[in-house]
């Protein structure tokens, strides 16, 4: 049961479709791990036990009958509330969507269906993905496995924290300044950040049901899994053009072969040249640094010298700001009166509040300074194979008001705005739209998980993929939280 409840997607798949396993027993598998592991860590919050059993039974009959689904036939998997699955509730955590019931499947649900995978449940989030934690307002919060009294991070918390418990072996969750990324390396998993646009949004929440889009930056759909093999499997499956979602392009995903770890170029900057982060992920960052030098690897510690971070966040906060006042003008009102004199100091907030007042003028010309900041780390990275960096200044921190990812952090004994010190690392590559794998380091038994962001060029995951997939020499599979046996 343990070996199930921690293998990967594409070891289950193989193992239902030689007849090692039956999709039906893997299925009851995770719903017995779900019943004991989940009440303490609220990772899934919508369980779909009925649904999961009669799919797995389908499954089990077709492939006795010779049909193979696709490449997941059979293997049960977990979304983020945030996607639309058909006939099974999504909230997204926002109160006037409690009952709400799709009639369609967002276009990686539907995918991921169309290989063959099962939904199991619906994962734990923030109201409207606008958090650093994972607490709803409608189902409580979402708690760290290999610490309740932390976060999992935010907004797709639930989802990590559900893979690395082994309640699903992959996950999907979603992304706009680091919701992805954080919450894998507070959680200690692996995840993707494709290149902006590589995915379809449709059918992600927000923007809300029946609205006209306005999230139209910076969004992107990802995995969450604890193998290399199952984020390459996950984005050869659900990439591409799908009829709803205009802003994809036909752009190939082709197959790239491994990368010896002797043959890498590798940028790594523990700071980015002046954002706060903590001792103990600079020294995991510089021993990673120093094992891929000694590997072979050819290693440089750099960063693009003409990079102005703090301007980029800004613009960052600025293009979240504009699309907020798309979306909810009254609050955007309400934040520039009552909050926005107090966010100034932070880069991030502060460009929100100012982006809430945009009009078509200031929005072309922070779309221009966005583009200046993609030429910049774009050149910079044609030198490298992928530039290491840290997700955060922190690992996993003690669970906070639901809402206020403004309210400071200590790093290392110093106050940090809680914005800066979650998504000062990840909102550079958010803004750019470069693809990203979150990598879980080593570390010492009984320490929190602690990742390692490592960035590729525009459109390049399946090099970055490979790159990733040489670090995983180093970094070794993810550890397994205590008690989650």
């Amino acid at each position: 049961m343990l070996e199930l409840g921690f293998a990967g997607a594409m070891e289950l798949a193989l193992g239902i479709r030689e007849r090692r396993v039956s999709a039906a027993d893997l299925v009851e598998v995770m719903l017995d791990r779900v019943g004991r592991l989940n009440p303490p860590l609220n990772a899934i919050v919508t369980l779909d036990a009925e649904g999961a059993r009669r799919r797995a039974a389908e499954a089990d009959a077709a492939l006795a009958r010779g049909e193979l689904w696709g490449a997941l036939h059979g293997v049960p998997v977990t979304f983020k509330d945030a996607f639309e699955t058909a006939g099974l509730r999504t909230t997204s955590s926002y109160a006037p969507l409690a009952g709400y019931v799709p009639t369609r499947d967002a276009t990686v649900v539907a995918r991921l269906r169309q290989a063959g995978a099962i939904v199991l449940g619906k994962t734990n989030m923030p109201q409207l993905a606008s958090d650093n934690q994972s607490d709803s307002p409608l189902f409580g919060r979402a708690n760290n496995p290999w610490d309740v009294a932390r976060t999992p991070g935010g907004s797709s918390g639930g989802e990590a924290a559900a893979v690395s418990a082994g309640l699903s072996p992959l996950g999907t969750g979603s992304d706009m300044g680091g919701s992805l990324r954080l919450p894998a390396h507070f959680c200690g998993v692996l995840a993707l950040k494709p290149t902006e646009h590589r995915v379809s949004n449709a059918g992600h929440i927000p923007p809300l049901p029946d609205t006209i889009g306005t999230v139209r930056y910076m969004a992107v759909n990802g995995p969450l899994a604890r193998t290399v093999a199952d984020l390459r499997l996950w984005l050869t499956l659900v990439a591409g053009p799908d009829g709803r979602d205009s802003d994809v392009p036909p752009a190939i995903l082709g197959e790239v072969p491994a990368r010896p770890l002797r043959d890498l170029r590798l940028a790594w900057t523990d700071d980015l040249g002046g954002l706060p982060v903590a001792q103990d992920t600079q020294a995991a960052l510089m021993a990673l640094a120093k094992a891929a030098e000694a590997g072979g690897a050819t290693v440089e510690r750099t960063w693009p010298r003409d990079l102005d971070v703090e301007r980029s966040l800004r613009t960052l906060g600025e293009l979240y700001g504009a699309m907020i006042h798309t979306a909810q003008p009254r609050f955007a009102q309400l934040a520039m009166r009552t909050i926005g004199p107090l966010m100034f100091r932070d880069a991030v907030f502060g460009g929100a509040i100012h982006g809430m007042g945009y009009g078509a003028r200031d929005l072309l010309l922070a779309l221009a300074r966005r583009d200046e900041v993609r030429h910049c780390v774009e050149s910079f990275l044609s030198g490298y194979d992928a530039w290491l960096c840290p997700v955060a200044a922190v690992s996993a921190f003690p669970h906070r008001t639901r809402g206020r990812p403004q309210v400071p952090l200590a790093v290392d004994g110093q106050r940090v705005s809680g914005t800066l010190a979650t998504m000062g690392h990840t909102g550079l590559f958010s803004l750019t739209g470069h693809p990203v794998v979150v990598l879980p380091l080593a570390r010492p038994e009984g320490s929190l998980p602690i990742g390692v962001q490592v960035v590729g060029r525009l459109w390049g995951e399946m090099d970055l993929l490979a790159v990733a997939q040489a670090l995983t020499e180093l970094t070794g599979p993810p550890r397994h939280p205590a008690g989650c046996d």
